[in-house]
């Protein structure tokens, strides 16, 4: 709104209008800083989301929907510290076939960052089983922890995951895992992934320690993911019968 002036006062006048430049422009300074503050506070936070169909959900090698198809989603949140590391947290769900539950939940989270090219992550992972009954012991958590090395044509991963008490109260369980990822031309991805799953109490898990290996090869088609996984186990097929015997699987997904 405009000053209105009364008398013959020229230089109040003119210093009422200087006074009210002066704070025009120190308030359009501030927020121009603001914004510029909101726009990097929201550069430093990031949220994606995923859905997917797979023909089976595998997990280590292992069936988890007794070789039927299943519809999988997740929500990841990461937080950009700009120093050494970043937080992220994240929710994912599939459809499982056990005695007594239908549904997997995960919640996990935890730093992740880059050191001399080496990335790296620490976190966990607490895997519900909704409806469950109690009893069946099917929820657990875990630590996990990871490096990784581009290389430009390929890159390497290992890892490492803990239980201190894992699926249906089976005790200690160690998974080492490692990988390498391939890009090939026109797009395609290749990736081998060994394995090996150590239990404390195997009669209660109701298998013995073992490998399991892939190979899959994955391409970006119109903003969808495809994948295609050869997916074996060491586990004799007579001990463990569709849970473990060899798959291929395919998977379609998309990111948002």
């Amino acid at each position: 709104m405009p000053y209105r002036l009364e008398g013959k006062n020229m230089y109040r006048k003119h210093l009422i209008a200087l006074t009210a430049f002066c704070m025009a422009a120190t308030s359009g300074a501030a927020i121009a800083q603001e914004d510029a503050a909101m726009a990097e506070e929201t550069k430093a936070y990031s949220l994606s989301a995923n859905v997917a169909l797979t023909s089976d959900y595998m997990f280590r090698g292992l069936s988890q929907v007794d070789g039927e198809p299943t519809v999988q989603g997740g929500i990841d949140f990461g937080y950009d510290l700009d120093g050494p590391a970043d937080i992220y947290l994240g929710i994912w769900g599939s459809g499982v076939d056990f005695t007594d539950a239908t549904e997997e939940f995960d919640i996990y989270g935890g730093l992740t960052g880059e050191i001399e090219g080496i990335s790296w992550d620490a976190g966990f992972i607490w895997y519900l089983y909704p409806g469950a009954d109690s009893a069946l012991n099917y929820d657990f958590v875990e630590a996990a922890f990871s490096l990784g090395y581009d290389f430009g044509p390929y890159a390497v991963s290992a890892g490492l995951n803990y239980s201190p008490e894992y699926f249906g109260d089976s005790g200690d369980a160690f998974y080492w895992a490692g990988g390498v990822d391939v890009p090939l031309p026109e797009g395609f991805g290749l990736g081998v992934h060994v394995g090996y799953q150590s239990i404390d109490k195997n009669a209660n898990f109701g298998q013995p320690d073992y490998l399991d290996w892939s190979v899959t090869v994955s391409k970006e088609f119109e903003g969808l993911d495809f994948s295609l996984a050869y997916i074996d186990t060491d586990i004799s097929e007579g001990a463990c019968g569709d849970v473990c015997d060899t798959k291929v699987v395919g998977t379609i997904s998309k990111s948002f």
